[in-house]
């Protein structure tokens, strides 16, 4: 009697075990991609703004100070196995600031659109730890300033209104992409933008900006 017992016992907890090895994962990832406004340190910000909410996460920063889009197109073809490997349910992305220099890493528009594409199609093949695809986030890039900083200069400030926001926002519409304004935040606010990198209070607003966006589809997740 006892071992039939325990046979039952057994066969009830089956179940128990096997739900418990199938639930979904508890809490998300998030991977901010992008150049130094990135790496610099919105993303502890954001990670701060989560918790405060109750909101279990861990955000990745995954910025590359310098880049322009092709360079980050090349760091994606050399670490794409281990960024894979983070299953982040949610991508950040934003770039464009150095593209818009004017030494040799100045890029046309049609080639940072170019850049662009490659890098969400390579970041839209990642899945989740629920086997779901990461969820991409596509961000227009700050201003910059008009002069007094190296490498930049009017002709930069023109074409993030005119050409690269343009483009980005035509990108998220074509893929389908959630569409973050990190532009508008500054436009009124210059004091938090001094020069091509926030203030600290910019890297909170900016934070603050990506979590309205990711708010509701964190819910949705």
């Amino acid at each position: 009697m006892q071992i039939q017992i325990g046979r039952v016992s057994i066969l009830l907890l089956l179940p128990v075990f096997v739900a418990v090895c199938v639930a979904p994962p508890r809490g998300v990832i998030i991977l901010c991609a992008g150049d130094s406004i990135t790496a610099g340190g919105y993303p502890h910000y954001l990670q701060r703004l989560l918790a405060a909410d109750g909101i279990r996460a861990r955000v990745l920063n995954r910025g590359r100070s310098g880049n322009r889009s092709a360079e980050y197109l090349s760091y994606l073809g050399h670490n794409e196995e281990e960024l894979r490997g983070l299953k982040p349910d949610f991508i950040l992305l934003q770039l464009g600031t150095n593209d818009v220099r004017t030494d040799l890493d100045r890029t046309p528009t049609p080639e940072f659109t170019a850049n662009m594409r490659e890098i969400l199609r390579r970041l839209g093949a990642f899945r989740g730890r629920d086997g779901l695809p990461s969820r991409i986030l596509l961000a227009a890039i700050p201003p910059v300033p008009e002069g007094g900083v190296f490498a930049f200069d009017r002709d930069s400030l023109r074409r993030v209104t005119e050409e690269i926001n343009p483009a980005i926002q035509d990108l998220a519409r074509a893929e389908g992409l959630a569409f973050v304004d990190n532009h508008g935040i500054f436009v009124g606010r210059p004091d938090l933008l001094p020069d091509v990198h926030p203030s600290r209070e910019g890297y909170k607003a900016l934070a603050a900006n990506w979590y309205s966006a990711l708010k509701p589809l964190l819910k949705a997740r």
